[in-house]
């Protein structure tokens, strides 16, 4: 292990450092510095809240969580956080990683959007999502030491975050507008897709097929 930032090591196994080749050469500085900033921040959260947590594990669901936003898996059809799930599954196979350990990543990164529900699963889980949580929304911001926020974005600074991140979710969901059904990016369509009409969830029960 690394000293780290924040007082945060950064996993340096094999298995990580592997995975970190991976997203950097895969996706944008915007998303690898995010990435980043989501184990750090996670960290950070899970050391104030007492938790005990795999640091690899943690790593590694933060940096596969946005992959799924890069070029080659927007014509998967498939929601832009299980392609990332997926691709980090993947990964691990082809490194023998047990099953286990897989799907608690798997679980990290296909959550990470659905607010309400990661908090009250394993703490890999849960700090994966509090990681994208502040550094996306701010949400839990005053929580950290200001010397903590600025000695992770002084590694992973983040220039024009908000428009940027925002234009990453667009460009990564657009081409399957049909995914953001159900989920916080049907806002990002609806803001920047001129022409994008939600699906209404009370018009799908109302227009089903059963007569009552």
């Amino acid at each position: 292990m690394t000293t780290g930032i924040a007082g945060v090591r950064i996993p340096d196994s094999r298995l990580a450092t592997e995975a970190t080749e991976l997203v950097r050469d895969a996706s944008t500085d915007l998303l690898y510095h995010h990435s980043r900033r989501v184990y750090l921040f996670g960290a950070l959260q899970g050391r104030r809240r007492g938790l005990a947590f795999d640091a690899e594990l943690l790593y590694l669901a933060a940096m596969f969580h946005d992959l799924g936003l890069a070029p080659a898996h927007r014509a998967s059809g498939r929601r832009f956080e299980v392609d990332g799930a997926e691709a980090a599954a993947a990964f691990l196979r082809g490194h023998q990683v047990d099953e286990r350990r897989i799907r608690l990543v798997w679980q990290a990164i296909a959550l990470h959007t659905t607010p309400g529900i990661p908090e009250f699963l394993e703490p890999e889980i849960a700090l994966t999502t509090a990681g994208v949580e502040l550094d996306v929304l701010g949400i839990g911001y005053h929580d950290l030491a200001p010397g903590d926020r600025d000695a992770v974005t002084d590694a992973h600074p983040r220039p024009d975050f908000k428009r940027g991140i925002l234009r990453a979710f667009h460009e990564g969901v657009a081409p399957k507008p049909e995914t953001a059904f159900g989920n916080v990016k049907a806002d990002v369509l609806a803001r920047f897709s001129p022409g994008f009409e939600r699906t209404d969830f009370t018009a799908v029960i109302e227009g089903s097929a059963w007569p009552e």
